[in-house]
């Protein structure tokens, strides 16, 4: 936890308010999901300034869902150029009205933290299945129904949360392009194929893809381009932020069989335990993806002071000599560059220069505190 004052965004459900009932049982609380506190706070956000100060010799205190009512945020900058000031921690479950003024407003006086759906060493009793079923968001593995709890999550939180924020006029566009857009995680975004499925203009598209990163319930991998000795793709790869959110919010029919769902799931579980290594550990490193104009590519890239792999996730129980065949491609354009091929299998194998590692294994190794190289060292051994 940082030692000054700090931002913690992550979507609704991953923790955040918990987590910090624990770390911090002695701070000042003020919870604008509560009705009577919102009231209070909108109509006058000086009156913070005053539950601060009168709460005296208080060390920390923690304003939750504070997007609710940013105007607190000029309050909050006030009170940290007071001498003796406390640390505040401020939450929210969507960054749109924070990135337009409330995050600039304290720089450099408050850093930015994010919370993450659960990384698979934090829910050891789960198997791959029912993470790619149930995925791993604590509001929904802790529910009492979880499949129940899910459905809810995406069908009524996403679109409260957007009416909240009054940012859609048309909520029934909105929620048909949620359906249109799952059919893109793990996959390259092609906004005109979307903006035709979904009946809307490509403006308006783009504006719910803007929605979507907002409300960091979605976020999108550029491709890596550095020393480029190929031509590469330019657009980015799309994940929702979990991959239990991804199959409620996918329409399935007869025809949709799971093992097809799951490939796109493996991908996208992968891809939120990355991210949450990256965001919770001391290494500084960006995640990109790698795709070439003639179709070869790399699913993850990891880049930083101590970081360059390349990292290929398989839907299969056997490795392939077609399988590795990105992993090459990027090894003769970057041979300093560690490459890792996860798959459902069981064994460990080194092939032509490839770690190929069982998914599932390496998921419960990677750790903030370990390197990557570390995770694949452990996975391997398990």
């Amino acid at each position: 936890m940082p030692e000054g004052s700090f931002f913690l965004l992550g979507p609704r459900g991953t923790g955040k308010s918990t987590w910090l009932r624990r770390e911090l049982p002695d701070a000042l609380v003020v919870n604008l999901l509560d009705p009577a506190q919102h009231r209070e706070l909108a109509a006058r956000p000086e009156r913070l300034a005053a539950l601060v100060r009168g709460a005296a010799g208080v060390r920390d205190v923690v304003v939750d869902e504070v997007q609710r009512v940013p105007e607190v945020l000029s309050v909050v900058h006030a009170l940290l150029q007071e001498p003796g000031a406390p640390r505040f921690v401020l939450t929210g479950s969507s960054a749109r009205k924070l990135r337009r003024g409330g995050v600039d407003l304290l720089a450099g006086r408050a850093t930015i933290r994010t919370m993450h759906p659960f990384m698979a060493g934090e829910w050891p009793q789960a198997d791959l299945l029912t993470q790619l079923r149930l995925g791993m968001v604590p509001l929904v593995v802790n529910a009492a129904d979880p499949m129940d709890t899910l459905r809810a999550y995406a069908s009524l939180y996403l679109h409260q949360e957007v009416q909240a924020e009054g940012i859609v006029r048309n909520v029934g566009t909105f929620a048909r392009f949620l359906e249109v857009v799952s059919f893109s995680h793990g996959g390259v975004l092609n906004i005109s194929n979307i903006a035709r499925e979904t009946g809307a203009g490509r403006k308006m598209v783009e504006h719910f893809l803007t929605i979507l990163d907002e409300l960091l319930v979605a976020f999108q991998l550029p491709v890596f381009s550095r020393r480029a000795q190929r031509a590469v793709a330019a657009h980015p790869k799309f994940y929702l932020f979990d991959a239990g959110i991804y199959r409620a919010l996918r329409p399935r029919g007869p025809l949709d069989r799971d093992d097809e769902l799951d490939g796109a799931g493996l991908e996208g579980l992968v891809a939120q335990h990355l991210r949450a290594w990256a965001a919770y550990g001391p290494r500084d490193v960006t995640l990109h993806t790698w795709r070439t104009r003639s179709g070869v590519e790399v699913d993850f890239v990891g880049y930083g002071p101590d970081d360059f792999w390349a990292l290929e996730v398989k839907h299969a129980d056997v490795v392939r000599k077609s399988d590795l065949g990105g992993l090459m491609a990027f090894g003769e354009d970057y041979p300093e560059a560690q490459r890792i091929l996860l798959y459902r299998g069981a064994e460990s194998l080194s092939l032509s220069g490839v770690r190929c590692v069982s998914v599932e294994r390496f998921l419960r190794a990677l750790h903030p505190g370990r390197s990557l190289h570390e995770a694949v060292d452990v996975a391997s051994r398990a």
